[in-house]
C-alpha cells in the first residue's frame, strides 16, 4: 500500500498499465484493417459483424480516453491503429439504420472521437471525415427504444453537430424528454415504464447526461445542468453505500459481464464536480472495483475480458450480449481524463461507509433496504420495490431483479432469497407485486414522502414504517402481490425481465422485512388458503459465507434443508431452505432470521405480533396497546414487533395500505414547463 492509497495501492499509473494492457490484447484479435476486432467466443445473437464493430467501438472508447487524458502521449501508437480501423469502418460496420445494435456502437464511436479529436478527427481527410459521419448519421430521425438507448442517438447528434454534420433537433427533444420521463426520486432514473432499476442507474442515465452537455453546448436547454448536477450527487450519496469493503460492486441487474463500469458515475462526479463525495473516497471506490476484478482474474489470463464476473460465465449473458460486450467497462476508466494533479489522484483514500462502521439505509424509488457491516465487509440489499415488471405482472420472476436480496458478495440463483408456495414441486412467482421502503433515518420528514393519494416512495407505493430513536430502529420494507404459477413458454429475449407462460393464479401475500447488520427479519402472511402447497422461505446463495434461514414465529413442525448450485463465484454454492410441514394457515404469521455473516454469528431477534382492533377502534401509541396476542382469524395482524437483542424493537405495520403513488416530492424535478 502507498501513503496515498493505503486502501487499495492504486495510483492513476495502475490505471493507466491496465488500459494500456487491455488494449494491447485486443489486437491480435483485429482483422487486417482494424475496423472489426473478433474477440473470442461464441457469437452473439447479431452475428459476427456485429461483434466486431461492438470489440472495435467499445476498446476505441477506452483509446481515447487514454490519449485525451494523456494529452496525447501515444508511445504504444493507440491513435495511428485506431485510425486505420476507422478508416476502413464505414465499409465494414453494419449500419445503424439496418441493425439496432449499431446504434449502439455509434455512440462509443462519436463519444471516442469527441474525446479524441486533436489527435484523430482533425487529422483525418475530408473523405475519412464524410466517410465516418455518412455512417453517423445514420441514427438521425430513426426511432430509438425509450429506455437508455435515446443516449446513443442523443451522443452521436451532439458530435455531428460540433463537426458540421446532420442531427435533428426534434431526436434531440424527444431524447431529452424520455430521459425526464425515466426520472423517479433521490437522483434514481428507472430504465423504462418497469421498476428496472440497476447499474444503468450510472454506467449510462447518469454518466451520460452531463457528458453530453459538454459536448452539445446551447443544443442543450437551459436549465437541465443544475438538475442533472444535483441528481448525479444524490445518486452517488446512495451508490458509495452499494460498494463493498473488497471493492465489489452490487450483483444485481443485467449487463453485469460490464464489471468495472460501475465506477463510470464516480469519475463523472469527479469530473463535473457533481459530487458531494470526497476525492479521496470516490479513488477509493473506484480504485477497490478495479482492484476487486483484477485480484479474481479479470482480465483473464489472455489481458481480455470475458463474458463472466470473476471467471468466464457464459451463462451471465444476456440475449444482445456478443464476445465485445463487456468492453463498455471502458466506462469505468473514465478518470483517467483527470490529470495527474488532479485531487482524486493526489487526496489520500478515505474508507467506503461500509469500512467506518455499521449503516441501515433506505433508497427509496427502487425500494431497497440497505445494511452494512464493518465485521465482514458485505453490503446487504433487502429488495421490496424491484422486479422488472410492472404492477399486476403476470410473468416469471427475473433472478437479477426480483429477489428479495442482492449483496456485494453473492450471485442470484434460481431460486435463493424468496418466501413462495410451492404447489406440485413448482416455485410461485410474485414479480408484479405493490411494495416499497420507508426511510429509517430521523432527518426525512412524513411530508417528504407523502403525497395527495396517500403512497408513500416511488416505489409504486411502497408503504412500510420504521423509526429511529425511542427503543424503535431497523429499516422496514413491505411488498404485497397475488402469487402465481407459471409454466414458461418458448424463449424469449432476455432483456432483464421475467418470462411469459400459462399462468395458474394464487392467493395474496404480504412479506416484510425488517433489516439490522447480518440480520433480515422476513414475515410473511398468506392471506386466503392455499390447499396442497408448502410455504418457503430461501436464503442466501453462498459459499465461504455463513447462510441461514432461522425459524422465529409460525413454523410449528420446520424443515429445513438446502440445496447446491454454481455460480459466476463459486462452482458449490449453497442455499438454506426453510419450509412448514403443510399448507401454510391463512393470515397467520411466518417469520425467520435470514442471517448472512462473514464473522461470528448474531443473536436472533424475537417476533410477537398485536391482533387487528375493532374497525372503528382508535390505534394508542404502540408503547400503550394491550399485551401481544395470537393473529386474528378475519383480518391480517395489523403490527409485528420485532424485539432485538440490544432492546431495540422495529414495528411493523401489516396491513398498512399500499398506495399508487409514483414519486415522492423531490426538488431535482426537471425546469416546469420544458418538454424534458
Amino acid at each position: 500500500m502507498t501513503d496515498e492509497s493505503p486502501y487499495t495501492g492504486y495510483r492513476r499509473a495502475d490505471w493507466e498499465r491496465t488500459a494500456d494492457e487491455m488494449l494491447r490484447a485486443v489486437r491480435p484479435y483485429a482483422r487486417a484493417d482494424h475496423a472489426l476486432i473478433d474477440l473470442p467466443g461464441a457469437a452473439g445473437a447479431y452475428g459476427r459483424d456485429s461483434d466486431g464493430l461492438e470489440g472495435f467501438a467499445r476498446t476505441f472508447l477506452l483509446a481515447a480516453i487514454r490519449l485525451r487524458g494523456s494529452g496525447g502521449a501515444d508511445p504504444d501508437g493507440v491513435a495511428e491503429w485506431y485510425a486505420d480501423g476507422l478508416r476502413a469502418g464505414p465499409d465494414a460496420w453494419p449500419r445503424p439504420d439496418r441493425l439496432d445494435q449499431a446504434k449502439v456502437e455509434a455512440a462509443g464511436i462519436a463519444l471516442g472521437l469527441h474525446l479524441s479529436r486533436p489527435w484523430l478527427w482533425d487529422r483525418f481527410d475530408d473523405r475519412d471525415r464524410e466517410r465516418l459521419a455518412d455512417w453517423l448519421g445514420a441514427v438521425v430521425g430513426k426511432p430509438f427504444p425509450p429506455i437508455n438507448w435515446v443516449w446513443f442517438q442523443l451522443v452521436v447528434e451532439a458530435f455531428l453537430r460540433e463537426v458540421g454534420g446532420p442531427w435533428s433537433a426534434d431526436d434531440v427533444a424527444s431524447g431529452l424528454a424520455v430521459h425526464e420521463s425515466l426520472y423517479r426520486t433521490g437522483g434514481w432514473y428507472s430504465d423504462g415504464p418497469e421498476r428496472a432499476y440497476d447499474h444503468y442507474n450510472g454506467w449510462a442515465l447518469q454518466m451520460y447526461p452531463l457528458l453530453w452537455a459538454g459536448m452539445a453546448g446551447d443544443m442543450c436547454p437551459a436549465g437541465l445542468v443544475p438538475v442533472w448536477r444535483e441528481r448525479l450527487a444524490r445518486f452517488l450519496d446512495d451508490a458509495v453505500h452499494l460498494v463493498g469493503a473488497d471493492g465489489a460492486p452490487l450483483l444485481q441487474g443485467r449487463s453485469l459481464i460490464y464489471r468495472f463500469a460501475a465506477a463510470a458515475p464516480f469519475w463523472v462526479g469527479a469530473i463535473t464536480g457533481a459530487t458531494n463525495l470526497s476525492p479521496g473516497l470516490t479513488r477509493r471506490a473506484c480504485s477497490g472495483m478495479l482492484r476487486y476484478f483484477r485480484e479474481h482474474g479479470a482480465p483473464d489470463e489472455r489481458g481480455l475480458l470475458n463474458l463472466g464476473w470473476h471467471r468466464e460465465w457464459p451463462a451471465m449473458k444476456q440475449s444482445y450480449s456478443g464476445p465485445g460486450s463487456p468492453y463498455w467497462a471502458s466506462k469505468g476508466m473514465l478518470g483517467l481524463l483527470l490529470p495527474e494533479g488532479h485531487p482524486v489522484w493526489t487526496a489520500t483514500e478515505e474508507p467506503l461507509p461500509v469500512e467506518r462502521g455499521d449503516f441501515v439505509r433506505s433508497i427509496i424509488a427502487p425500494g431497497w433496504q440497505l445494511s452494512g457491516v464493518r465485521a465482514d465487509g458485505v453490503v446487504r440489499v433487502i429488495n421490496h420495490g424491484t422486479d422488472h415488471a410492472v404492477e399486476g405482472d403476470q410473468r416469471t420472476d427475473s433472478p437479477l431483479y426480483a429477489r428479495l436480496g442482492y449483496s456485494t458478495a453473492t450471485f442470484p440463483t434460481s431460486h435463493d432469497n424468496s418466501v413462495s408456495l410451492i404447489r406440485d414441486g413448482v416455485r410461485s412467482e410474485r414479480a408484479g407485486f405493490t411494495g416499497g421502503v420507508r426511510p429509517a433515518e430521523p432527518e426525512y420528514s412524513e411530508a417528504e414522502f407523502s403525497d395527495a393519494r396517500g403512497g408513500i416512495s416511488a416505489a409504486r407505493g411502497g408503504i412500510s414504517e420504521a423509526r429511529s430513536g425511542a427503543g424503535i430502529g431497523g429499516a422496514v420494507g413491505l411488498s404485497r402481490g397475488r402469487v402465481r404459477w407459471v409454466t414458461p413458454g418458448p424463449a424469449e429475449a432476455d432483456h432483464g425481465s421475467g418470462r411469459s407462460g400459462t399462468v395458474v393464479e394464487g392467493p395474496m401475500l404480504t412479506v416484510a422485512s425488517v433489516v439490522r447488520g447480518a440480520v433480515e427479519v422476513r414475515i410473511a402472511v398468506v392471506e386466503e388458503p392455499a390447499a396442497d402447497t408448502v410455504l418457503e422461505f430461501a436464503g442466501w446463495p453462498t459459499t465461504g459465507l455463513t447462510s441461514l434461514v432461522v425459524p422465529l414465529t409460525g413454523f410449528d413442525h420446520p424443515i429445513t434443508s438446502e440445496e447446491h448450485t454454481s455460480s459466476p463465484l463459486a462452482d458449490d454454492v449453497r442455499v438454506p431452505l426453510l419450509r412448514t410441514a403443510g399448507p401454510p394457515q391463512a393470515r397467520r404469521i411466518y417469520a425467520a432470521a435470514v442471517v448472512l455473516a462473514g464473522g461470528s454469528l448474531p443473536a436472533f431477534p424475537e417476533v410477537r405480533d398485536q391482533p387487528a382492533p375493532p374497525e372503528n377502534a382508535v390505534h394508542p401509541d404502540p408503547d400503550s396497546r394491550p399485551a401481544p396476542g395470537p393473529a386474528t382469524a378475519h383480518r391480517l395482524p395489523e403490527t409485528v414487533i420485532v424485539e432485538w437483542p440490544d432492546g431495540e424493537r422495529s414495528r411493523v405495520d401489516l396491513a398498512a395500505p399500499l398506495g399508487a403513488a409514483e414519486t415522492a416530492h423531490d426538488s431535482s424535478r426537471g425546469p416546469a414547463g420544458r418538454s424534458c
